[in-house]
């Protein structure tokens, strides 16, 4: 070898010296986010070092397993109501430019998953359907059905969502069919008529044509939003022998036979009746067709969601909605929600967790009479062009911020004091999501493969690790 190679060779070495020196220091090193009661910190960032830790100062330790996995994840969102896409789509250009990349851009908030309802919901400034006709009329091959009023607000901003997420995976729950298919003939309450369940599958298999028509793939349908509260307005009661008979006769091999790769939820309502989504995947001719069951917490203990997937855990698990009442108490609304939803849901197998509205006016409008609810805090309240940022905006993002689409939750000691969930994500970062329930500042070794993480949360804090 020649003397005048031994430099080059020299500054190789140091080159894979340095180039290690970073690796090994990379590795030791991770973040946490941070978000806690009195606000002070909104997701804030901080950095923490992986290092030989006092036991004697330990209040608490956590350790990640990520050889245990459980489900993969399909993301973290809001309901894109009607009203919340009018408040969205009559900002100005730009204000709303910077809005919807602020929550759908994946370096932001990452929300990667939305509901929307099928025709109006309650948070409609009034009920509809895509076939509405004069009383006494029918429509049996729905010559009439038509996507008009979702064109004036609701597309145009999903057109804008998707150009900045095209990965963003949506959900279709219907709040009440056309009235002309029910027995009241009214929007509120009432059940299907039974001369009417291919005609409503049409209905399902229409809409999912019309939406993708305009570039919106519906990844999912609910069957009923809350099939056993026929008191809102628009709604619908639903039993779930009728939701099995509607799917397996009707809707299934309608979706079969016209190709539809929609995935068809069942429930959609609250935990305290897990025996309902039970009951439909005990049905062997109606469980083929059933991707999983959907939940809300409005009655009952996020846990009973661990039963469903016992019996049936072939089945996926879906957390769909969950209201923040107005005028909004963040530090309640955090704890609860990261609690129960954030920590709790996906711990008992769902592989969403879904709040309600994504965005309202100041005074929680527009909503239905009769049933309509006029309390309900959207993620963001929405003035002319100012944007206020609301206890569900941090609910969700501080999970959706980091733990992407297809990232696997893995397993994690709980403890009853620092509730806690994991996740390996698709980049192989380990996220766990760690909350003081306490009244006490506690120290809490986190144990991740061969690293030995010291964080501390203040009471009441919620902490995003990500290493």
């Amino acid at each position: 070898m020649k003397l005048n190679h031994y430099p080059y060779l020299l500054i190789c070495l140091f080159s894979l010296i340095q180039s290690c020196s970073v690796s090994e220091k990379k590795s030791d090193e991770a973040l946490i986010y941070i978000t806690s009661l009195d606000e002070k910190s909104l997701i804030e960032e901080r950095k923490i070092l992986s290092k030989t830790i006092d036991s004697a100062l330990i209040d608490e330790v956590i350790s990640v397993t990520d050889s245990i996995t459980y489900q993969t994840m399909d993301g973290f969102g809001y309901t894109l109501t009607g009203g919340s896409a009018m408040h969205i789509h009559k900002m100005s250009d730009t204000a709303r430019a910077e809005l919807l990349n602020e929550l759908f851009a994946t370096s932001e908030l990452g929300v990667s998953y939305l509901r929307l309802s099928i025709g109006a919901s309650d948070l409609d400034a009034a009920p509809f359907s895509y076939n509405d006709l004069p009383k006494g009329e029918t429509d049996e091959t729905l010559e009439h059905f038509s996507l008009a009023q979702d064109t004036v607000h609701l597309v145009p901003v999903l057109k804008e969502i998707l150009s900045i997420n095209p990965d963003i995976k949506i959900l279709g729950s219907p709040w009440s069919p056309p009235v002309w298919m029910k027995d009241n003939g009214d929007t509120r309450g009432g059940s299907l008529l039974p001369e009417y369940y291919h005609a409503y599958a049409a209905y399902f298999v229409k809409y999912i044509k019309a939406m993708q028509a305009y570039g919106i793939t519906i990844d999912a349908v609910t069957i009923q939003n809350e099939p056993l509260h026929p008191g809102n307005n628009p709604s619908l009661l639903m039993k779930a022998s009728e939701q099995a008979e509607f799917i397996k006769n009707h809707l299934g091999p309608l979706f079969k036979s016209e190709g539809v790769e929609t995935k068809i939820i069942i429930y959609d309502h609250n935990a305290d009746r897990p025996d309902y989504p039970i009951e439909i995947l005990n049905d062997p001719e109606a469980a083929p067709y059933i991707d999983g069951s959907a939940f809300h917490l409005y009655g009952g203990n996020i846990n009973a969601l661990e039963k469903v997937h016992d019996e049936h855990p072939d089945k996926n698990l879906y957390f769909t909605e969950q209201w923040v009442g107005a005028p909004g108490d963040f530090a309640k609304e955090l704890s609860w929600h990261t609690k129960n939803l954030i920590i709790g849901a996906p711990r008992n197998w769902s592989k969403t967790v879904l709040e309600w509205n994504l965005a309202a006016d100041k005074n929680q409008d527009p909503h239905t009479d009769r049933g309509g609810c006029d309390r309900c805090l959207g993620a963001v309240t929405i003035s002319g062009d100012t944007v206020q940022r609301e206890p569900a905006y941090y609910i969700i993002g501080q999970a959706s911020k980091f733990v992407k689409p297809g990232s696997v939750r893995i397993a994690s000691t709980m403890t009853d004091e620092i509730p806690n969930v994991a996740y390996k994500t698709p980049d192989g970062e380990i996220v766990v999501i760690l909350q003081n329930t306490t009244e006490k500042d506690k120290e809490i070794q986190v144990e991740i493969n061969e690293a030995n993480l010291l964080v501390k949360l203040d009471s009441g804090d919620i902490g995003t690790l990500v290493f």
